[in-house]
């Protein structure tokens, strides 16, 4: 749980445009304000952060990738038209990767649709995806992840997507072109925590 509780802070921290309270940094972020407090400290002494006040956003964001973990729950299906069928859903998703960077940056080619689920809707997006689709690899890489993992997301042309920060951390965990649009993405996240 430590690893998501930083992960947590440090989404939040890089998400929100304007400095929290701590109080209000350890609401959003889910955690204790006693464990705010320590992990701020560790950040200031790193001179990423002066109090709750995101100084480096560059430094934040790679160092959150030194603490990442890689979800390595997902499911895979072959789908088509999946934009088309997730503008008609009411189940709760953020798009992330490829499709998600095209739609921010214009970067990379959308070659595949990653999208971030709740737990508990695994089985109604499987039931969903096998009625338009076939399972297995494919277009659509469904993940299950925390909940808070979509904190910030945004809709897009009709789509959600992951927060910036957050999607930064997942196109440097892609590796490849992925990790260049991930660079491309640091000075847009510079100029949105600034």
């Amino acid at each position: 749980m430590r690893g998501l509780k930083r992960e947590r802070i440090l989404r939040v921290l890089l998400t929100e445009p304007t400095p929290l309270s701590k109080n209000e940094l350890s609401k959003k972020a889910q955690c204790t304000r006693q464990w705010v407090i320590l992990f701020l400290r560790q950040l200031e002494k790193k001179k990423l952060v002066k109090e709750t006040k995101v100084v480096n956003p560059v430094g934040l964001a790679k160092y959150w990738l030194t603490i990442h973990k890689k979800y390595k729950k997902y499911r895979e299906y072959m789908v088509k038209e999946p934009a088309r069928l997730l503008k008609q859903t009411r189940l709760d998703y953020a798009l992330t990767t490829y499709q998600a960077e095209n739609m921010v940056q214009h970067h990379l080619f959308p070659s595949r649709i990653d999208m971030y689920i709740k737990e508990e809707d695994l089985q109604t997006w499987h039931s969903l995806f096998l009625k338009e689709g076939l399972y297995g690899k494919g277009n659509v890489r469904v993940i299950t992840a925390e909940e808070h993992t979509v904190y910030g997301k945004r809709k897009l042309n009709g789509l959600f997507v992951v927060s910036l920060p957050q999607l930064i951390i997942d196109l440097f965990t892609e590796g490849g072109p992925a990790a260049e649009a991930a660079e491309m993405l640091l000075a847009k996240l510079k100029e949105h925590v600034s």
